[in-house]
């Protein structure tokens, strides 16, 4: 007997038949992009041909419905139609009108490398990390833009010391720009004290807006600053676009590495790679005394990257008036460009550079 939810739901679906083709579901090559959490949350992508019974997917959806673990509730199907659009089904069984979702991902090569910066929890300075790393790549020379798909805690807008509404030309969104990055947050949009009380098919309508009605340009890097987890936003930017690679903030303590690890393995069974992982918040070293205190433990980036496969990008050690530069708007490798973290993030932005682009650039030190 399967002893793993994901087992469980890949043997409830193999039980499923496709009578045109005389085959299961999963033999078929009928289910893609198979995502099942821990919390019983399942999303797949289902190739349905206009030949198929419609039924095969109310009877996918009952299948899993009687496993142990899923909730029913949160069965995500996105139904293709390998020679038309995309049509996403949320509602139970016999539950109608079903809603239409998001057009199958496309390719926007105008926006270059597509990385996403995800976390399995909050608090581990992804949006710290997300910010300077932007600015470090268009410090080089390429042209970067920086997407806020927090939409729960957009933070965007405060690092870079910017709170104006973008423009709209010609039915466009104009994106705001500080330290050579694009930028465009739903803190530009709404009141900072507005609650984000949203469900799922409003956060896929944000990012999709975000990704589809905004001029960003040519980018060579479209940095994507996540939500904690792997909820809708996670799937909402990989159902709308090709993404390059996700990269994964940790801190070091084994509970940070736990939640990084169940999200590093969201993004590899919706197929995006996972190009590195960086830890912050690393060990603290005293310049007087040389000596090292780590007050979050130490070694989970390494251990999380050697789990999953993937390179150590670089640790960002601990450094007193940080978090205090990004509440006023300024990043930490302009404001203190000599500084252990601003050196961190400038090698791991080179890093990240030799991973997912095309030739090594030296990143230059910036001047405040």
């Amino acid at each position: 007997m399967p002893d793993s939810l994901e087992a469980r739901v890949t043997s409830a679906l193999a039980r499923v038949r496709n009578p045109r083709l005389d085959a299961d579901l999963l033999s078929a090559g009928m289910i893609r992009d198979l995502s099942v959490t821990d919390d019983g949350k399942v999303a797949f992508t289902f190739l349905l041909s206009r030949d198929d019974p419609a039924t095969l997917v109310r009877e996918a959806r009952a299948a899993l419905a009687g496993v142990e673990g899923v909730r029913k509730e949160d069965v995500r199907i996105t139904v293709v139609d390998p020679s038309g659009p995309a049509r996403a089904t949320h509602a139970p069984p016999g539950a109608s009108p079903i809603p239409p979702g998001p057009p199958a991902p496309v390719e926007q090569p105008n926006l270059g490398r597509i990385v996403a910066v995800s976390s399995g929890k909050g608090g581990v300075g992804k949006s710290t990390v997300s910010a300077n790393l932007a600015v470090a790549l268009a410090a080089a020379g390429h042209a970067v833009g920086l997407m806020d798909a927090d939409v729960y805690g957009p933070n965007i807008p405060r690092m870079f010391g910017t709170f104006e509404k973008p423009p709209v030309i010609d039915g466009k969104i104009r994106p705001l720009e500080a330290y050579g990055v694009k930028l465009m947050s739903l803190g530009f949009l709404v009141e900072r004290d507005a609650p984000a009380i949203w469900r799922g098919p409003i956060i896929m309508k944000v990012v999709q807006q975000f990704l589809r009605d905004v001029d960003w340009g040519r980018l060579d890097y479209f940095i994507v600053d996540l939500p904690p987890g792997t909820g809708d936003a996670q799937l909402s930017l990989v159902q709308a676009t090709h993404v390059t690679g996700a990269l994964i903030v940790t801190t070091p303590q084994e509970m940070a590495v736990g939640d990084a690890l169940r999200g590093a393995r969201m993004f590899e069974r919706v197929g995006v790679p996972v190009i590195g992982v960086v830890e912050n918040m690393s060990g603290f070293t005293d310049p007087e005394t040389g000596r090292r205190f780590d007050f979050f433990s130490t070694g989970g980036g390494r251990r999380l990257a050697d789990e999953i496969g993937a390179p150590l990008l670089g640790e960002v050690p601990l450094q007193p008036g940080l978090a205090q530069l990004a509440d006023s708007g300024r990043p930490i490798v302009v404001a203190e460009p000599q500084s252990p973290a601003a050196t961190a993030l400038r090698s791991i932005a080179e890093a990240l550079h030799q991973k997912a682009g095309s030739r090594s650039v030296a990143l230059p030190v910036l001047k405040s």
